[in-house]
């Protein structure tokens, strides 16, 4: 019986939380990005996603399109890549909106992910091995970076999340990313450590629920 008022306990308190909307917005607005870029031609095809502002070292740096680090966070090769960051995105971002409110949680993700893109920029430029990259996961993993920080100052639990599964999530996700060709790992990197560093400096409360 006790289990049974533990569960009841815990779906009351799911149906009284407060909607993320920004989480919802950025899920929302990354969709439609996908849709627009699917419609214009082909998210899969090179030109066309550099046409929407996918991010290439060349013409970041040389030709001073510095927006392309921004834009190229709204923007997914396929519809795969566009799920595996939505979902994530989806299930992390709504707890971390809650716990840091909706602006901190904006700027984590916007700027988390302008820091993942510009750790990636400057990698390539000192390899001197360029690709057209394009992806929100800079961003998510900002949302990771920053969910790790919450948790260690929560003791080690924010609502379901805990810093075990967290850890165990991320680095999951980081695993894929090394064993499989064309992943932005820089971006990944550069997401996960300015999200962290954001947190610090944008979280000042403990958890209340």
């Amino acid at each position: 019986m006790e289990n049974n008022y533990q569960n009841m306990d815990a779906i009351d308190r799911m149906r009284t939380r407060p909607l993320a909307w920004m989480n919802i917005l950025l899920v929302v607005a990354n969709i439609l990005i996908f849709v627009l870029v699917e419609i214009t031609g082909s998210t899969t095809d090179t030109a066309n996603m550099l046409l929407w502002g996918a991010s290439y070292v060349p013409y970041v740096v040389d030709g001073r399109e510095y927006w392309r680090l921004f834009t190229s966070m709204f923007l997914h090769f396929g519809i795969q890549h566009l799920f595996n960051n939505m979902l994530l995105l989806f299930f992390l971002g709504d707890t971390l909106e809650r716990v840091v409110g909706k602006i901190s949680y904006l700027l984590i993700y916007l700027l988390g992910g302008l820091g993942g893109n510009i750790l990636s920029c400057y990698v390539e430029m000192k390899n001197e091995s360029y690709a057209v990259s394009a992806g929100a996961s800079g961003a998510v993993f900002a949302v990771i970076g920053a969910m790790l920080y919450v948790l260690i100052r929560n003791r080690g639990r924010i609502e379901e999340m805990t810093t075990q599964r967290l850890m165990i999530m991320a680095l999951l996700t980081l695993y894929v990313g090394f064993t499989t060709k064309g992943v932005d790992n820089m971006a990944h990197l550069g997401g996960l450590m300015c999200g962290f560093l954001l947190a610090v400096i944008l979280y000042h409360g403990r958890h209340k629920a």
